[in-house]
């Protein structure tokens, strides 16, 4: 069965249920109304090139139902990172994939200052040629049976592409992903088996749609389960998010760590007071992050693994059931095999090694790119590029990535380990962040990056106290904005090639 197929019938299910409080415009979108419109869209999508087509839409109901309906009119949307240079990355993503038509809006592009590009479909305009006759066949559609719905759209099997979205490019250029419906099912049906969630629920929306993150759970896995999902086209507006979180009494809230920051310094006592579910992803929970969350609003943060390439979720604790510091027991339909980094043998218990997923939930291959998915791919497993171990008890631990760690003086070192030590030694107004870069002498330096000017000696002092001598940072730097991706994620690549610079000008 496809995603569409089962939101449709979820939608027949849930008819009266609120699917979707858009926050930006203040629509209450049943699954009935949700459902029209979706089957109205989808007659309109039908004049634009079939195949791949781009949506480029911030988090909202306009985007959700832009989503299904292309999915329903046999279209597979490729989600267009607008946050960082929308004209270049709709550019990068059409010459990748060789696609014309991106459907988006005409106020995104005025917000962002983003000249139209041919091809560009906006939703605003497929929204006023509207017709009654379009409404009335829309109204036809709709009261049929989930059965004749579904006859009547496209029929997707389960094996075909859902979407193509882009990795992060945190640490190299981003590949394209194309999951299937099976795929993102799969992880779905596997965070049931370790969280529980279902048509009671209200999960807050506000992830952008072109993270894989946001694309499942805050789309396909609300509207597959009939929850109501409350969207918030920008997460990094913390007031006011929290503002929807306590108006519309939302019960699961997924983001980033740096998100979640915002949050719980920006809202006031009572704002998460109906949030059973709070969960961390896309990178390393501090925990000090983990503490103000049940200090101030007495609710525990859990913390999440996963990739663009496995749909995303590999692992998540659950309450009654989390480990703090580790990411949680592996979905139960997915397997994961710790390989020792240089002979490729099944690591020990609780032996640091490479990260192997396989399972439903994992791709195929990247689009197009036979190279990077046969170093990637191998008999049906993945290799995240993530190094972790497994503990007695079956939880998944995460140290960082393959390419955060260097070799110095012979010994392997994991810059992830240097952070998580750097990030306890810092006050909590500065954030720090730790960078390899090339050394005459040692081949590798390690350098400390903060926001604000520290007692460097004091810090590294007591770091040493923690690390092996060869672990410590050699110098410390100062930029007093670290630079991030979208989702919240350090942008590592851009970071070292600041620090890379200001050492060569020193």
């Amino acid at each position: 069965m496809s995603l569409v197929e089962l939101f449709v019938k979820t939608a027949k299910a849930h008819a009266g249920k609120l699917a979707i409080v858009d926050r930006a415009t203040g629509h209450r979108v049943t699954y009935k109304a949700a459902l029209l419109r979706a089957l109205i869209l989808e007659r309109k999508l039908r004049a634009c090139d079939a195949g791949l087509v781009g949506v480029m839409i911030p988090t909202s109901a306009g985007a959700l139902l832009t989503v299904v309906a292309a999915v329903m009119s046999g279209r597979t949307p490729v989600m267009i990172n607008y946050s960082t240079g929308a004209a270049q990355n709709c550019e990068l993503a059409r010459r990748r994939l060789g696609f014309r038509t991106i459907v988006t809006s005409r106020a995104l592009l005025a917000r962002l200052n983003c000249p139209k590009q041919q091809g560009m479909v906006f939703i605003e305009d497929l929204a006023a040629g509207v017709s009654l006759v379009d409404k009335a066949v829309g109204f036809v559609r709709a009261a049929m049976s989930a059965e004749r719905i579904c006859s009547s759209i496209h029929s997707a099997g389960s094996d075909d592409n859902v979407v193509v979205l882009f990795t992060s490019g945190s640490e190299r250029e981003p590949k394209a992903v194309p999951l299937t419906h099976r795929n993102i099912i799969a992880n779905i049906e596997g965070m049931h088996g370790l969280l529980e969630f279902g048509p009671n629920d209200v999960i807050l929306g506000n992830l952008p749609l072109f993270h894989v993150f946001g694309f499942n759970t805050n789309l396909w896995l609300p509207l597959v389960n009939g929850m109501t999902v409350v969207t918030c086209p920008n997460p990094l507006e913390f007031r006011s998010v929290c503002t929807a979180v306590r108006e519309e009494r939302v019960t699961m809230m997924i983001g980033t760590p740096t998100f979640l920051w915002g949050y719980v310094q920006k809202a006031e006592p009572g704002d998460f007071s109906t949030v059973r579910l709070l969960i961390t992803g896309a990178d390393k929970c501090p925990e000090s992050l983990r503490r103000a969350y049940w200090e101030k609003h007495d609710v525990a943060l859990i913390e999440g693994y996963g990739t663009t390439e496995t749909s995303p979720v590999i692992s998540v604790n659950a309450p009654g059931h989390n480990r703090p510091g580790s990411t949680g027991h592996v979905l139960p339909n997915l397997q994961v095999r710790i390989e020792h980094f240089e002979t490729g043998e099944v690591c020990d218990t609780g032996q640091v090694g490479k990260i192997l997923v396989k399972g439903e939930s994992v791709m195929s291959g990247y689009f197009d790119d036979f190279e990077a998915t046969a170093l990637r791919m191998r008999h049906g497993w993945y290799d995240t590029g993530d190094m972790g171990y497994l503990d007695d008890d079956g939880y998944l631990w995460h140290a960082g990535r393959l390419g955060r760690f260097v070799k110095i003086g012979g010994e392997m070192v994991s810059l992830g380990q240097v952070q998580d030590v750097l990030d306890r030694m810092l006050p909590e107004s500065v954030s720090g962040a730790i960078v390899e870069v090339a050394d005459v002498v040692r081949g590798s330096k390690i350098v400390a990056v903060v926001t604000e000017g520290i007692d460097n000696r004091d810090v590294l002092r007591r770091m040493g106290g923690e690390l092996p001598k060869i672990a410590v940072p050699q110098q410390v730097v100062i930029i007093p904005e670290l630079p991030r991706m979208p989702s919240g994620k350090l942008d590592y690549r851009s970071l070292t090639d600041t620090v890379r610079r200001m050492i060569q000008n020193t």
